[in-house]
């Protein structure tokens, strides 16, 4: 069997205020033609389809297209991240039974899709709060990322000898030994996001969503772990980041894989120095890339603005940062991938001089996960 593996489209996102829906378009064109080319008997899309709940009308038309040509080449099983709404991207699931499987309901990641001798299962994004009395039964499980993926891998494994076949799984989490960038949202529960490779043991290949960087994963023997990443950069955290599609075969003497680079429509890059040097011989590699300007003069240069998008044209960032002396206080830096408690609980430090009390994280926690709760539930 051989099949492609992809995840985090995150259709509808933007960088910096720049609309990607075209780029978008263009990886996803590219999928098609490579979905084509190599004759795979599925496409698994691991999460994160949308970037969020209610997605733009242009994106769930892109959507909508995009599987209509690739079932003209193949099948699709499509699982919901936790950017997407499960119950709005698995609309019309049930009448999706021949080349397009949408996988968004927990009580179905049980019910694999079956492709020749192989058995594909997508996992829906399990977030704890939300399924752990589903899936635990008479008692409801412990409060955590793990309990529940240790859960839904028990109803797979099981599923998976009573039937004899070889497995997938398309799962969408923060697998430990995994490496993050800062455009994924947090999915911390209890102050953990991880679950530990051992989950997945006794599948033949887990398809992985969520972290953004290509990677493989060690995980337990004649088990083979890998995040495809995102088709795109969506944040100067990821400029380094060959971003691909993961091609997987599923052979007599094990699982192969190999990466198909996915295109690049415009590079990303930092350019640090002062303004006359960024001016000249410094900038002109990078006039044509998405930028992230840091002018260093130690005063602030007249017009800086403009003068670095005459330049720059692509630029997203521009920011003036003057040399400090090391021991100079520096802001702490934030990302969307950083701790919301762990922020809130330096703003207390920063305003009364103090950490926060355990009482006083406590109510922090209790205040961003009530919050984060009635966003995933819109």
């Amino acid at each position: 069997m051989r099949f492609l593996h992809t995840s985090d489209w995150h259709l509808g996102r933007s960088l910096h205020g720049v609309d990607l829906l075209d780029h978008q378009a263009a990886y996803l064109d590219h999928l098609v033609g490579l979905a084509r080319d190599e004759r795979v008997d599925a496409v698994v899309v691991a999460g994160d389809v949308y970037d969020r709940a209610i997605p733009p009308v242009e994106a769930v038309t892109l959507l909508s297209e995009t599987l209509a040509r690739l079932t003209e080449h193949t099948a699709v099983v499509l699982t919901s991240g936790n950017h997407d709404s499960a119950t709005r991207l698995g609309f019309g699931a049930p009448l999706m039974r021949e080349r397009v499987r949408l996988r968004t309901r927990v009580a179905e990641l049980d019910s694999p899709v079956l492709l020749g001798d192989v058995a594909v299962y997508g996992l829906p994004y399990l977030d704890p709060d939300a399924v752990r009395a589903e899936l635990g039964g008479d008692e409801p499980l412990a409060r955590s990322h793990e309990a529940v993926m240790t859960a839904a891998m028990g109803r797979v494994r099981a599923d998976a000898a009573r039937r004899g076949v070889r497995s997938v799984v398309a799962a969408h989490a923060f697998v430990v030994g995994g490496e993050a960038s800062e455009s994924e949202r947090d999915i911390r529960v209890g102050g953990v996001d991880h679950v530990p490779a051992g989950v997945f043991a006794g599948t033949d290949y887990v398809a992985l969503g969520h972290l953004h960087g290509p990677q493989g994963l060690t995980g337990p023997a004649g088990t083979v772990l890998r995040y495809s990443g995102s088709p795109l950069a969506y944040s100067f955290s990821e400029q380094h980041h060959a971003k691909s599609t993961v091609v997987v075969e599923l052979g007599a003497k094990g699982v192969t894989t190999r990466l198909e680079p996915a295109p690049v429509p415009r590079r990303l890059a930092d350019v640090t120095g002062d303004l006359e040097a960024l001016l000249g011989a410094t900038g002109e590699p990078h006039v044509d890339h998405w930028v992230r300007v840091t002018v260093t003069d130690p005063d602030r240069p007249a017009d800086l603005f403009a003068r670095v998008r005459a330049r720059f044209p692509h630029a997203l960032v521009v920011q003036h940062r003057p040399p400090v002396a090391e021991a100079a206080a520096r802001a702490a830096h934030v990302s969307a991938a950083a701790d919301p408690v762990e922020v809130s609980a330096q703003f207390v430090r920063h305003v009364t001089g103090r950490a926060p009390s355990a009482e006083e994280l406590a109510v922090l926690r209790r205040a961003y996960e009530d919050v984060a709760a009635a966003e995933r539930s819109a």
